[in-house]
């Protein structure tokens, strides 16, 4: 490995700080995590019907913790938009002290419904960076980000994402 000469693959285990982690964050980012859902197989099963049974106000649910919650006044079942460089996102807040205090978790897998640079579904995508593990692999890096989260009070957006496309004969 070490002939190789990659700066991100070297040849002994070693600590690569990430671009995008808490030790670099300002003091109102979060870590984003984007877990792998237990109700669907990526973006599989993401149907209008099974959706019924997890989503938080018709969105991707986002998990918060109690006191990152309470600091940007947002309650259970709120619209939360949540954004980055990257791009934004509509998701339903649950909040809990199951996740550690200042990070955000919103399952990946999520259908894209993308509208004037809003994702109305909460497709986690929209924020992580599309980049591969390392010069050497190319596999699925992590997809870890830190964003910014606020309560939503505009009013919500329409989904269409679940909807039946136009069909022209």
């Amino acid at each position: 490995l070490e002939k190789f000469g990659y700066k991100d693959c070297p040849a002994h285990p070693t600590w690569l700080a990430p671009d995008e982690w808490k030790g670099t964050a300002d003091e109102k980012q979060l870590q984003l995590l984007t877990a792998h859902p237990a109700h669907r197989l990526h973006s599989q099963l993401n149907y209008a019907e099974l959706r019924k049974k997890y989503a938080v106000a018709d969105r991707e649910p986002i998990t918060i913790h109690t006191e990152d919650a309470a600091r940007f006044g947002i309650a259970n079942g709120d619209l939360v938009r949540v954004w980055n460089k990257r791009g934004q996102i509509l998701t339903g807040a649950v909040v809990t002290d199951g996740i550690k205090k200042g990070v955000v978790c919103v399952h990946e897998g999520a259908w894209p419904d993308l509208e004037n640079g809003l994702c109305k579904n909460g497709s986690a995508n929209v924020l992580t960076a599309d980049i591969p593990s390392s010069q050497l692999a190319n596999a699925c890096a992590g997809n870890s980000a830190l964003v910014y989260i606020e309560k939503y009070t505009g009013n919500a957006p329409k989904l269409t994402a679940f909807d039946q496309p136009a069909i022209q004969a």
